[in-house]
């Protein structure tokens, strides 16, 4: 409220900048413009600032009127059911709580629940609800594994909210296009234009689109001004043709081997290696098979190793890097990249005619067989070999965990890779069986969810096992959560035998049994949710 104890006349010119220093001064230093010193100047000068703030906002013209957004596309796809919706705001409402230790308590982990909810909501082509995409949107900018899903999910609206709201551009530049249509393949003008005229993230999904429609357009597309383009552009419009690789793509691979950039070059030989009947394939196993033959001198037939002894211009133009990473020595680094790049189908008429469970079972002379095992497991995963990853994993149960060309969880993992869902399942399972849960928890990652019955068997019983034996509960927390998102739903009733705490042995840890019970009450009540999210959403009729 404005006290009006003296008169305030009208401000002159600068009486504002001159109320300012007045403040910062002080009224006995200063007199307010328009007062007199003594005991009324703070009066006068806060009653003179209270008029100049009314008339300097009194005063401001009305800015001139944005122009009126266009009215977002329209959504075709079927609307959610409603009870799909309120799970989906319960979802999206859900806050991860604070980091800590294993997590404790009954309650299922709502926020990690929403990449299979989008999921399933997807595969049933349904539309989100208009009024959920500010939080679907604000949960994938926080995650960006969730942004393909909800992205398809929220659809057009989420396109045009994005084009508004700084915070969500996210969106527009994980659409192809930047969220604008991309022309059709047959369209050739308004293809040349963009490819020409573009951003570069809207070139490389126009390239993207093209290779998954008509591989040979796309790069002919790119052939057209490869020469022209930066180096880094280069190398990302090249890794572009993974996409529908083929044997049509070598002339043009073969002249990036000539390529100015280092970087460009080892992704066209990676790519050359990638076509077992490419002429790079060829050179590559050439020499490849000059370092690696059989020796029938000893007792057993033996492999026997002799490595590069030099990193020619040759191999360096096919891709092989010459320095070798420190701690690492040359002969090996060339003799591996050389391994990784030959042709798998090479070794069996190179070493006898021999399978490759055969070659993979033979003694390595000179301790060259980690070496050698570990190039041939990066060739299976390049090449998607299934033949060679089995021979390289060896049975589930064998000793020391994998066989003998697994040299890591990691390997093996990228090795399950290139089978199919229900191998690469039961091979885990037997995995589990064999040898428990402490090394499983990458390769149940690389599994098909929900897991197959066989292996969702072998975690629970593992589980089982480990609680028994009074194992500290928290090491499982990892696996415990993954079996929470990927166990068969339909496994909810064989897991009510283990909610009740168990005796704790002496030797257990304090306070194992509650969590043990909790965990399993966590998962039962994780799975019976996630029955629940299924059957709202295949209720069509809502």
């Amino acid at each position: 409220m404005i006290r009006t104890s003296a008169p305030v006349e009208a401000p002159a010119a600068g009486a504002w900048e001159e109320s300012v220093t007045a403040a910062l001064l002080g009224t006995d230093r200063r007199t307010p413009p328009g007062g007199t010193p003594g005991r009324e100047a703070p009066v006068a000068l806060l009653d003179t600032a209270a008029v100049q703030t009314l008339r300097r906002r009194a005063g401001l013209r009305p800015g001139r009127a944005a122009e009126r957004p266009q009215p977002a596309a329209p959504d075709p796809r079927p609307a959610l059911p409603e009870a799909a919706a309120r799970r989906l705001s319960v979802l999206l409402a859900d806050r991860p709580g604070p980091a800590g230790g294993g997590r404790r308590g009954t309650a299922p982990d709502l926020m990690e629940l929403l990449p299979q909810w989008l999921a399933a909501a997807n595969a049933h082509g349904y539309a989100a609800p208009p009024e959920a995409l500010p939080a679907l949107l604000d949960a994938a900018r926080g995650r960006t594994d969730l942004r393909p899903a909800a992205l398809a999910f929220a659809g057009p609206r989420a396109l045009w909210l994005a084009r508004l709201n700084p915070e969500w551009r996210f969106a527009l530049r994980a659409a192809p296009g930047g969220g604008s249509a991309l022309p059709g393949p047959d369209d050739a003008e308004r293809i040349r234009r963009l490819w020409e005229e573009g951003l570069f993230a809207e070139r490389v999904a126009l390239l993207a689109a093209l290779r998954e429609r008509r591989p040979a357009a796309g790069r002919e597309l790119l052939a057209a001004t490869w020469a022209t383009e930066r180096a880094e552009d280069r190398l990302m419009f090249l890794d572009s043709l993974r996409t529908g690789l083929g044997p049509d793509d070598e002339p043009f691979l073969e002249q990036a081997l000539a390529d100015r950039s280092r970087n460009v070059r080892a992704t066209a030989a990676e790519l050359l290696s990638a076509l077992p009947g490419s002429a790079l394939a060829a050179r590559m196993a050439d020499r490849a098979a000059a370092c690696v033959a059989v020796d029938h001198m000893r007792g057993t037939p033996t492999i026997a190793v002799e490595a590069p002894h030099e990193c020619d211009a040759n191999m360096e133009r096919d891709g092989v890097v010459p320095k070798a990473p420190a701690g690492r020595g040359e002969r090996s680094w060339w003799l591996g990249q050389l391994l990784e790049a030959a042709p798998l189908g090479t070794w069996s008429a190179r070493l006898g005619g021999r399978t490759p469970q055969d070659i993979v079972a033979l003694p390595v002379a000179d301790d060259w067989q980690g070496e050698l095992h570990a190039a041939w497991c990066r060739a299976a995963v390049r090449q998607r070999d299934a033949q060679w990853a089995r021979a390289l994993l060896g049975a589930p149960a064998a000793p020391g965990a994998g066989g003998p060309g697994a040299v890591s969880l990691a390997e093996r993992a990228r090795l399950l890779g290139t089978l199919d869902a229900a191998e690469r399942a039961d091979w885990v399972a037997g995995f589990i069986a064999a040898h428990g849960l402490s090394e499983a928890f990458q390769l149940l990652g690389v599994c098909a969810v929900p897991w197959a019955a066989p292996l969702g068997r072998a975690v629970v019983d593992a589980l089982n096992i480990a609680r028994d034996a009074g194992s500290y509960p928290w090491s499982f927390s990892g696996v415990m959560g993954l079996a929470e998102r990927c166990l068969d739903p339909a496994e909810a009733n064989r897991l009510d035998g283990l909610l009740a705490v168990p005796d704790e042995a002496e030797d257990a840890s304090p306070g194992a049994g509650g969590y043990w019970a909790e965990a399993f009450q966590r998962l039962v009540t994780t799975l019976r949710l996630r029955h629940a999210m299924a059957e709202e959403l295949a209720d069509r009729a809502g």
